[in-house]
């Protein structure tokens, strides 16, 4: 045993302050946990002295344990469940009401606060998930979050995923995941980051895989281990051709058979559909033109006719033009036929139709649905374009008080009636369809 402090009682007034010296110590313990040592120390354990009495005034659980019709007799116990950080931070608040938490051990000592039933400690833990769940240490906090089947904090993470991806897959911790995590997050709809800095983050997570396995990280070992579920979900259309040059092509992980159809796709000469994606994840700006929107209900709403809604458009600098979104009504389905122009020649330049329900989104304050293209298209500076869509379906809501021109962070956008047309729906530049666009 330790040498202990003479008289040390009595130079501590406070019950936590006697607590507070006999945790973590030999001193009167009468029990022992033996438990596992935390990540980065394999199968080694480690022990933690504690006291009875004092974790059974702080929980009913350790009270049935050693003071129950089943009491447990044993003086050393070992708990498979738990790591030794995790459990010394559920001791140290039972003893001295302070606990040290970081993104590494809270949902650890969360579970074990729920287990031993020391609610404070719980609520604790809760408090700091709330203040600290940031991009940088939302990969430790999400395996956990999925361990003990916490869902409404997982859906917390992935919606900082979503909101902040860049800086979550070139975290430290990005590397350190499972590998069906990694599927998962390449896997998403919705992530605020360019293509090829995601596959940046997918081959610095094979490399260290590699690393890991003791294999050399060359592209054929680093295509097995992805496997090709995540290689497929990398949308490598949407990586511009000197990217794909420079990164793609230099980590070797894509087959010179690949390789070959991406610079034919490049090329505008590829005769058979790429195995890939296309369409642009959700991450792209949006800005409304209307000042006032009004709903059905208030005043009955925006017809539609066998004319298309059409608008004029120019940018003040090149940007790429994702989708449109059209106003909605509720519960309702629109089928939507919808054409970007080229007004100086009348060419198409892109065509999207299909069916799509109206929603109201947590963003907007009216029912809508975007129609995503099925490849962005580069908008010219100064170059003139029209949006053309035949809308079918129930009257939906509409703005009015347009703006004629709208900035989205430095981007100008200018709009112009069609004007002079009997072919037309009745869309202007201050009133009508089109309340918003989505640009990268």
């Amino acid at each position: 045993m330790a040498v202990v402090e003479e008289n040390w009682q009595l130079k501590r007034p406070t019950i936590v302050e006697r607590t507070t010296y006999i945790f973590n110590n030999q001193l009167l313990s009468d029990v022992k946990f033996v438990v596992l040592a935390s990540t980065g120390e394999s199968g080694s354990k480690k022990v933690i002295p504690a006291h009875k009495f004092v974790l059974a005034i702080s929980s009913p659980v350790f009270f049935a344990m050693f003071y129950g019709q089943m009491a447990e007799t044993k003086n050393s116990i070992e708990l498979p469940d738990c790591e030794y950080e995790s459990l010394l931070e559920l001791f140290r608040f039972m003893y001295t009401d302070e606990a040290n938490l970081s993104g590494s051990n809270v949902m650890q000592v969360l579970y074990l606060a729920n287990k031993y039933m020391v609610q404070s400690l719980a609520e604790k833990c809760n408090e700091y998930l709330r203040e600290n769940l940031k991009a940088s240490n939302v990969f430790c906090i999400l395996p956990h979050a999925q361990k003990f089947a916490d869902k409404d904090l997982e859906e917390r993470c992935w919606e900082v995923i979503e909101k902040h991806t860049e800086e979550a897959v070139t975290s430290d911790e990005f590397v350190t995941l499972e590998r069906s995590l990694v599927e998962s997050v390449v896997k998403r709809e919705q992530l605020k980051v360019k293509e090829v800095e995601l596959f940046k983050a997918v081959d610095r997570w094979a490399t260290k895989e590699c690393e890991g396995q003791g294999k050399t990280p060359e592209g054929d070992v680093k295509r097995r281990i992805l496997g090709e579920e995540i290689v497929k979900a990398i949308r490598f259309p949407l990586i511009s051709q000197q990217e794909f040059a420079s990164v793609v092509f230099d980590s070797y992980i894509l087959s010179f058979h690949e390789v070959g159809d991406m610079m034919k796709h490049y090329s505008n000469v590829l005769s058979t559909p790429l195995p890939y994606k296309q369409t642009p994840r959700l991450h792209c700006r949006q800005f409304s033109r209307f000042k006032n929107i009004l709903s059905v209900a208030a005043s009955g709403g925006w017809s539609y006719s066998s004319y298309p809604d059409r608008l004029h458009f120019t940018v003040s600098k090149p940007v790429m033009l994702h989708g449109v979104q059209h106003f909605g009504s509720s519960g309702s389905e629109y089928t939507v036929s919808t054409e970007v122009k080229d007004t100086t020649d009348g060419s198409i330049l892109v065509k999207k139709s299909g069916s799509y329900p109206s929603e109201k989104a947590d963003t907007d304050s009216y029912y809508g649905f975007v129609v995503q293209l099925d490849r962005p298209i580069h908008l010219v500076e100064n170059k003139e374009y029209e949006l053309v869509s035949l809308i079918k379906g129930p009257n939906s809501w509409y703005g009015e008080a347009g703006e004629k021109t709208v900035d989205c962070q430095g981007v100008q956008f200018t709009f112009r009636s069609v004007g002079g047309t009997t072919t037309s729906n009745a869309t202007t530049d201050e009133r009508g369809q089109f309340p918003a666009f989505l640009i990268s």
